[in-house]
């Protein structure tokens, strides 16, 4: 009986063993099957979130361009000003002759009142006489 017994606890032994030994053969392939599987369920999200950064970079990449193109218009017109001075300058003295050759036209024109629709003649021309 002792014998019987004897077989009986091999019998278990190897059986575990060969478990044991089965499961460990096969683990590799089961992690390796799972992780080929997380890869299949992943990667198409991962691809869509890369292109999604793509577009953004490009409308990131023209929005700064457009600010610093923005920024170097405004500084140009910063550094303008002596000009618009000096075209101020220039207006206000367009003003004064404007102002000047009114007044010396108001006086020549205090006889154009009787008629208004009669355009003045030029000084350097007699009137005509028909």
């Amino acid at each position: 009986m002792e014998e019987q017994e004897m077989q009986l606890k091999v019998k278990r032994v190897t059986d575990k063993f060969t478990e044991s030994m089965y499961v460990l053969a096969n683990e590799p392939s089961v992690a390796l099957y799972r992780l080929q599987e997380h890869v299949r369920r992943s990667l198409p999200e991962l691809v869509q979130h890369k292109t999604d950064m793509q577009g953004w970079e490009e409308q990131s990449q023209g929005a700064i361009y457009t600010v610093e193109y923005a920024c170097s218009a405004v500084k140009s017109m910063t550094n303008s000003t002596l000009y618009f001075k000096s075209i101020e300058g220039l207006l206000r003295e367009t003003i004064g002759i404007k102002d000047q050759m009114n007044s010396s036209q108001g006086r020549s024109d205090v006889s154009m009142c009787e008629n208004p629709t009669v355009p003045p003649l030029p000084p350097s021309q007699p009137p005509s006489s028909s």
